[in-house]
């Protein structure tokens, strides 16, 4: 069946993690639930096709996939996602993520398990919430709660 991710926004790294302990359907936060799209290798690979930094680089960035929650959790994991990766999703949108969601399908680590199509409409949906994120007067921050 695969792992769950539900990617979201929070003002600040202890709101996330309040989020998290409380409950994300709790915290009224705007959720964007997926399978199978997990944040480190293959959001990671969308981050550097969106932002044109290589991968490497986007791994070592501060906020990139940064456990938030106990590390002795077996079943449930907050991790934070990049601001470059928010402000590039945020820019982004009007675009369209065909030609980004066409190379990221291509990659080892996708597999082809995902259509480009299903990919790009990812991408949009991180977008929005990427955008709301970004249009606050103190711009919200991106996480992923990653269930198995």
């Amino acid at each position: 069946m695969g792992n769950f991710y539900e990617y979201f926004s929070a003002p600040d790294d202890a709101a996330a993690l309040d989020a998290f302990e409380r409950g994300l359907e709790e915290s009224g936060r705007p959720l964007l639930p997926v399978r199978g799209i997990e944040p480190y290798v293959q959001l990671g690979r969308a981050e550097s096709e969106l932002t044109g930094t290589p991968y490497d680089d986007v791994t070592s960035l501060p906020r990139f996939n940064r456990l938030l929650s106990s590390p002795e959790d077996e079943a449930r994991w907050l991790v934070t996602l990049t601001d470059e990766l928010r402000d590039a999703l945020a820019a982004a949108r009007g675009g369209g993520f065909a030609a980004v969601a066409g190379t990221w399908a291509r990659t080892e680590e996708s597999g082809g398990a995902v259509p480009p199509e299903e990919l790009a409409g990812f991408l949009d949906d991180l977008a929005q919430l990427a955008e709301s994120a970004c249009a606050r007067p103190e711009p919200h921050r991106l996480y992923c709660l990653m269930s198995l």
